[in-house]
């Protein structure tokens, strides 16, 4: 079937009317030759590092600079640089706190920053050591009301706690209400920022690299600053950036090549987004096959989701889910035409991966891969079933179905596939059989998005969201719904957190591509689909992650 013909098919069917791409082949010239850095700039790198390096080690680790450093550096975004050393400061710090449980407890800043990175490192600290600030009756002091620092340390470190620590519900009822409401003239613009930007969203649930860019505007506005590690900071986002833009330029070239958005203009044209999701996945340039690898996973599986969503008739996704299960060229001739491009598209993504990762004797890892991209499939398919008997399925089978559709559990098994560690067999095993963490964030994808979406997907006529079952089924209204699920939201965020205390199924690493998805899911869908949507905010976050660079002076 000629080309044309296939438009043509396509054109006599109502489509979901997504927008355009708003960036085009915008990073196509981003070549190496234009993204390299030179030997100055990363002599100067080089040098800005081991000086930042011997300031971590030259900082007693007992001390509350050392805690003010660790921070710093993590919130610009530098800590990938010193892990090893950062981790070894945090078991120091921590080990201190075992022994000597009543350090600086009458300053709640050092306090709840200590509790802060030690529950981010993996570390259990008990939240009974923010008692001293609390009358007998369990509530906050109302005097800490005008310790701005103190209270945005204790509001950040309310976002690391787990079920059932009363104690930093309060903490977080108290500060979200007085930060809120704070109008003190004395407060410096630098500290109002920070108030305002935690407000709209913690550390906890801040991207990295989003993090870092916003900090660092912040950051020298701050009285006292260190000049060097924001110069550090700086001209290692800047030359992070170019490593990013040469890898879009990369992407770009394939996604022009697939010629998608004229083959299948049913679906959403999302390359730069996809590319967005992923770099809040892992950022650093070791990850670099791991992030080319996943954006053209994610960028497939947003093809096949408009598939199924917004344009294929029952009867095709039949043969589709069958050739997908089957995972075969030799049946690609039993899919409709415009199906054949997407099938083909799909093979030759996870056969590129087979190939490269041969060459280190990791092609197993993609066994993992196709498995969870054939599961999210069939999930796909239980929805498209319902829509097509006229079903409404309970909301226990519908979100059974839902936590898999939302595609987390295979983005989770993915992001694995390409990193440079060591993962073992056991670790694999693990993550497919759907643990908590993954379940946590996976909840926040599905209920995020379904509290967002719900009006759009019922104007296209799908199966009934999960809002509808829980309303016929424990007759309350949408808004009861509504909150019930930010409730459930906030409590997989609680789970998340529980899974990094004391981990031992799974190295950190792999938990913390977990709770990276989940952030990402936070930042796109909090207000609305950034995804689908991406004119607006997701713009401006990718122009200041991929465009503008740090000025540095």
């Amino acid at each position: 079937m000629s080309e044309t013909f296939i438009c043509a098919t396509i054109s006599s069917r109502p489509l979901a009317n997504f927008h355009s791409t708003v960036w085009g082949y915008r990073f196509l010239p981003y070549t190496l030759e234009l993204t390299e850095i030179s030997n100055l700039e990363k002599l100067e790198l080089e040098e800005l590092n081991e000086k930042v390096k011997k300031m971590l080690a030259d900082t007693p680790g007992d001390c509350p600079e050392k805690l003010v450093l660790i921070d710093t550096i993590q919130r610009l975004g530098v800590a990938y640089h010193f892990n090893n050393e950062i981790e070894t400061s945090i078991q120091n710090i921590f080990n201190v706190s075992q022994q000597d449980s009543e350090i600086d407890d009458d300053n709640l800043y050092v306090v709840a920053l200590r509790f802060r990175l030690l529950r981010q490192q993996g570390h259990y600290i008990s939240s009974d050591v923010f008692k001293q600030f609390t009358n007998k009756d369990g509530k906050f002091k109302e005097s800490l009301a005008n310790d701005v620092k103190g209270l945005l340390s204790l509001y950040e470190a309310a976002h690391l706690r787990v079920r059932d620590e009363e104690i930093l519900e309060e903490a977080l009822t108290f500060t979200t209400a007085h930060l809120e409401s704070m109008d003190v003239p004395n407060l410096s613009n630098s500290l109002k920022v920070q108030v305002s930007e935690a407000l709209r969203q913690p550390i906890r649930k801040t991207l990295t690299r989003l993090g870092a860019r916003k900090y660092i505007s912040i950051y020298e506005n701050i009285e006292g600053h260190n000049d060097l590690i924001l110069k550090f900071a700086k001209l290692d986002f800047n030359a992070l950036q170019k490593l990013h833009q040469r890898e879009l330029s990369e992407l770009t070239r394939w996604w022009k090549d697939l010629d998608f958005a004229n083959k299948l203009p049913y679906a959403r044209d999302r390359l730069v987004e996809c590319y967005f999701w992923i770099v809040g996945v892992y950022f650093e340039p070791k990850y670099s096959r791991a992030r080319r690898m996943l954006t053209k996973v994610i960028n497939m599986t947003s093809i096949i989701d408009d598939t199924f969503d917004a344009y294929a008739t029952f009867k095709e996704l039949v043969p589709f889910t069958d050739a997908i299960q089957r995972w075969d060229i030799s049946v690609i001739d039993s899919l409709e035409p415009y199906m054949r491009h997407v099938y083909q598209a799909l093979l030759d993504v996870y056969n590129e991966m087979e190939a490269e990762l041969a060459k280190e004797c990791k092609s197993d890892r993609v066994y993992y891969a196709k498995h969870e991209m054939k599961k999210l499939v069939r999930a796909y398919f239980k929805e498209a079933e319902w829509l097509n008997a006229g079903e409404t399925p309970n909301c226990a089978e519908y979100m059974k179905n839902a936590l898999v559709s939302c595609a987390y559990m295979m983005l989770a098994t993915t992001s694995l596939v390409g990193m440079e560690e060591s993962i073992t067999r056991e670790t694999f095993e693990w993550i497919i059989n759907e643990p908590l963490i993954v379940r946590a964030s996976s909840v926040i994808s599905r209920l995020m998005d379904d509290i967002i979406g719900h009006e759009v997907e019922q104007e296209r006529g799908h199966v009934a969201s999960i809002i509808e079952c829980y309303m016929k089924e424990d007759g309350i209204s949408k808004q009861e719904v509504q909150i019930e699920f930010q409730k459930q939201v906030r409590n997989a965020w609680k789970d998340i957190n529980k899974e990094f205390l004391g981990a031992t199924e799974a190295p950190m690493f792999v938990l913390e591509r977990v709770l990276n998805l989940a952030r990402v899911m936070d930042t796109l869908y909090k207000e609305a689909d950034g995804y689908t949507n991406s004119k607006g905010k997701v713009k401006d976050m990718i122009n200041l992650l991929f465009v503008q660079s740090v000025k540095l002076n």
